[in-house]
């Protein structure tokens, strides 16, 4: 792909700042043009480097009593977080096209392009010059991650639920009377904070068969969405939800939802509970439904400013609002593709005992 996109085309785009994905570093001088380049390979010692700076600030954990209070009143301070910035830290995730198309029909990528040159902080190249590359390619030049990105389709694993494993899941949803019951196409996103997904997904698909659900477990971040004035409940349900909890529901019954978004979310909660977090979602998708994914990668800058005494276990931080943050691989799709295997061996054991 790096082939058949100029490496510096910022003359092009009229003197703003290149989207990402067009973004190479041909020119080693130029390194801080940008703040992130494209498909850059570190060196072996870059990597080194990192990983030396990782083991220094890991050396010192977080002592047992405050971590469990740090998991005890999570809530508190993602509340405390909400309560200071409001829906003024983030900026809406128009980039979030990009990264997964699934989320706009393709008759609205020409609307989508008019939305965003309305908001000077968004740019768009038509990516004619690859023909891998989506036709539109859009960049937040706010927000920007180093971060892991995966559409994870459960079509693609052929592991589709049966009548034995559908038993498993939320038995006690009335599925003729919940809210966006007469919709056509339903996607949830977990840990929607004060909505910079949502609204624009629901500004951009104008589906008239779309519904969107959206969860966080802070009350003040869903507050936030309630009273914003783009909340529409004829198209949207917002709603507080602890993903770890595994003794309340979701409101959604299963095999309902055909995406589930989880942007920065996984990597908020304890390691040790993002299987099984991953599992109960797994079961509200429709058989083909997907999974999508973006999330901090290992190595990230933010993971290696961290000072010692903040690491709360391998990889995993606390932030000194409170706020916990863990740093993921590539590996992390095998958490996916282990709920799979489980969910055949759940299905399996049931249709033995019947």
């Amino acid at each position: 792909m790096a082939g058949c996109c100029p490496g510096d085309v910022s003359a092009a785009t009229g003197g703003k700042r290149v989207q990402f994905g067009n973004r190479f570093l041909n020119d080693p001088a130029r390194v801080f043009h940008h703040n992130a380049w494209d498909n850059v390979e570190w060196s072996k010692e870059q990597e080194a480097a990192a990983a030396k700076r990782v083991r220094e600030n890991s050396a010192q954990r977080v002592p047992p009593e405050k971590q469990v209070e740090f998991e005890v009143n999570a809530h508190e301070y993602w509340n405390n977080f909400y309560k200071i910035h409001e829906n003024g830290f983030f900026k809406d995730r128009h980039w979030l096209f990009t990264e997964f198309p699934e989320l706009i029909p393709h008759q609205n990528q020409s609307d989508l392009k008019t939305l965003l040159l309305k908001d000077n902080d968004y740019e768009i190249i038509e990516n004619t010059g690859c023909g891998d590359g989506p036709g539109l390619i859009v960049s937040n030049i706010q927000e920007q991650h180093r971060a892991s990105s995966h559409s994870l389709d459960h079509e693609k694993q052929k592991y589709l639920m049966d009548e034995a494993t559908q038993k498993l899941c939320h038995p006690d949803i009335n599925t003729d009377d919940f809210p966006g019951s007469s919709a056509t196409y339903r996607i949830l996103e977990v840990g929607c904070g004060v909505g910079n997904t949502v609204f624009p997904i629901l500004h951009t698909n104008n589906d008239p068969g779309l519904f969107v659900y959206c969860c966080d477990f802070s009350t003040t971040a869903i507050e936030l969405v309630q009273t914003n004035s783009e909340y529409d409940p004829s198209r949207c349900f917002a709603f507080v939800h602890d993903l770890c909890d595994e003794d309340k529901d979701y409101p959604i019954p299963r095999e309902s939802l055909d995406i589930i978004i989880l942007i920065f979310v996984l990597s908020s909660i304890v390691p040790d509970k993002m299987q099984n977090a991953i599992n109960r979602l797994s079961y509200l998708l429709k058989p083909g439904g997907m999974f999508l994914l973006r999330d901090y990668g290992r190595y990230d800058m933010a993971q290696l400013r961290f000072k010692t005494g903040r690491c709360l276990s391998e990889n995993f931080y606390v932030r000194g609002d409170g706020t916990r943050v863990y740093f993921f691989t590539q590996g992390v799709k095998a958490s996916f593709e282990k709920n799979e295997e489980e969910k055949r061996r759940d299905s399996a054991s049931l249709q033995a005992t019947q």
